[in-house]
């Protein structure tokens, strides 16, 4: 197994919490020079915060593991393409890259929207991945929205 994929299943293990937990199970690692600094997984509803994005928790993590806001040396493994406000988030901590599993058709942007963390526009740029372990990442999503639409449909049956 090579290391994308070793951290991309520690970031699946992040997202399995959040299935646990009723979220939307998106999972986020930071890897600093091999060692794993910073996990999150999606924590919105429990939390009642619209930032509580694995990303910005798994950032956030790092940034109080270094003691630095500055990520420069650290690269990100997300299973799900980030979106707008984490790829933000990305950019300003400096990451170096982002590895993600599968993309986010709507709200995706680190390519697939648009691609807001390699905008030349920006301060800072950064590498991305795509595609590992693309087809757990995807599953474990598919899993979640099928068990919550039978929820949803259970529930206005009155079962």
């Amino acid at each position: 197994m090579d290391s994308n994929e070793k951290y991309m299943r520690e970031a699946l293990k992040e997202a399995l919490k959040a299935f646990d937990l009723g979220e939307v199970p998106i999972g986020a690692v930071v890897v600093c020079k091999g060692e794993i600094i910073g996990r999150g997984h999606n924590r919105r509803e429990q939390s009642k915060q619209a930032i509580a994005h694995a990303e910005i928790l798994a950032i956030q993590q790092a940034n109080d593991h270094l003691g630095n806001w500055r990520l420069e040396d650290c690269e990100l493994f997300v299973t799900l393409e980030p979106c707008p406000m984490c790829s933000g988030a990305i950019i300003l901590s400096r990451l170096k890259k982002i590895t993600f599993g599968t993309t986010d058709l709507k709200a995706g942007t680190c390519g697939t929207l648009m691609n807001l963390v390699q905008d030349r526009r920006f301060n800072h740029y950064v590498e991305v991945e795509s595609g590992v372990l693309q087809e757990e990442c995807a599953m474990l999503l598919k899993e979640f929205f099928a068990l919550l639409r039978l929820r949803n449909k259970e529930r206005k049956q009155g079962i």
